[in-house]
């Protein structure tokens, strides 16, 4: 690793397997046809293993978002201006976004931090750790120095920590940044060797002209660095095309899980940072959990990457954690339904043909 920190390769458990053999054999004597309620029955049995009890619940779940500006905005890459993501920060606080409705149903703790935004000023109700303000143009220069990426990765922990201290047993991690749809592109390019043109979707909505500016604005900052083609190391390709909020993405999951907390994943931006956690630890990868599949068309292709199966597609391109918070009440169901449904012994229920 050498200039990065060791922590960032440190083994998580392996889930636990008496566990995983208990809710296995629960789900044998309840009273359906085996397998009947598909993927709800694996996630019961998954969850029994992460969180060592053949009997699993999730009482306390945390949503964490990170938040980070992207200088390759300057290219023409967004259809939206920079300064909206300080504007959906204060959103964020005043209830307004959709993830801060979701948390509400869902009585889910909220937590906004701002990892590289442009704001030059604390905001009430967000933590802000943060040691520069958006990141450098990646067409021009690499988006991020070493040390913007260890203090990135290191707040991603740190918020991860913070979360677990105050009793999250499942936390959803999501992110808010203008351009970071950009940088997500060049990350899964370079991480999965794949021509940009499959990856680049409308992120914000560009269409026509400007979303062939995206292409080439990423096909060309790839060339730059060095980045296509093939598969490259994802340190190198965070501090070369990734963003504040990304790595923070990145350290978040690697600590999550290696202190025994499973992760919801969401969408594009997410699933990216996911890759290069498991990319760099994969040790991590039995802890995640993936809630849906993106309309932006690189999240298909880490999916595959991932070797992970969504629980559903509607459409959604949002982020801010918002399509893994949906996914929550199926986790949810999934343990009430393996907890409380009956066995065919105590219902009385003949298992003969």
């Amino acid at each position: 690793m050498g200039e990065y920190p060791d922590w960032l390769t440190q083994a998580s458990a392996p889930p636990h397997r008496p566990a995983i053999e208990q809710a296995t054999a629960r789900q044998r004597i309840l009273t359906k046809p085996p397998g009947s309620l598909g993927q709800l029955e694996d996630l019961a049995i998954q969850l029994a293993g992460l969180l060592n009890t053949d009997r699993p619940a999730l009482y306390h779940p945390h949503i964490i978002l990170f938040a980070g500006d992207h200088g390759v905005t300057a290219e023409g890459i967004s259809a939206y201006p920079s300064e909206v993501t300080g504007q959906m920060l204060a959103n964020f606080v005043a209830g307004g976004a959709a993830i801060s409705v979701l948390a509400r149903a869902l009585e889910a703790e909220l937590h906004v931090v701002d990892v590289g935004t442009l704001l030059s000023d604390p905001l009430a109700g967000i933590h802000t750790d943060k040691v520069a303000r958006g990141t450098r143009n990646f067409r021009r220069e690499p988006a991020l120095t070493p040390a913007d990426l260890i203090h990135a990765l290191e707040a991603g922990r740190d918020a991860a920590r913070r979360a677990q201290e105050a009793g999250a047993d499942i936390l959803i991690l999501g992110e808010m940044g203008i351009g970071n749809t950009s940088s997500a592109s060049a990350l899964t390019a370079a991480l999965t060797d794949t021509d940009p043109a499959r990856v680049v979707g409308a992120g914000t909505g560009l269409v026509g002209d400007r979303l062939a500016q995206k292409i080439h604005v990423i096909s060309q900052s790839l060339a730059f660095h060095g980045l296509m083609p093939g598969r490259h190391p994802p340190l190198l390709c965070l501090k070369k095309v990734g963003g504040h909020e990304i790595a923070a993405l990145t350290g978040a999951f690697i600590a999550s899980t290696q202190a025994g907390t499973p992760v919801l994943v969401d969408g594009f931006i997410c699933s990216v940072a996911a890759l290069a956690a498991v990319q760099l630890n994969p040790s991590i990868r039995d802890w995640l959990l993936f809630s849906h599949r993106s309309a932006e068309p690189g999240h298909s292709i880490l999916l595959d990457a991932l070797d992970a199966s969504p629980l559903f597609d509607l459409g959604l391109r949002l982020g801010e954690g918002s399509g893994a918070a949906l996914a929550l009440p199926l986790l949810q169901l999934a343990c009430t339904l393996h907890n409380e449904m009956a066995t065919f012994e105590g219902a009385g229920v003949s298992t003969s043909p």
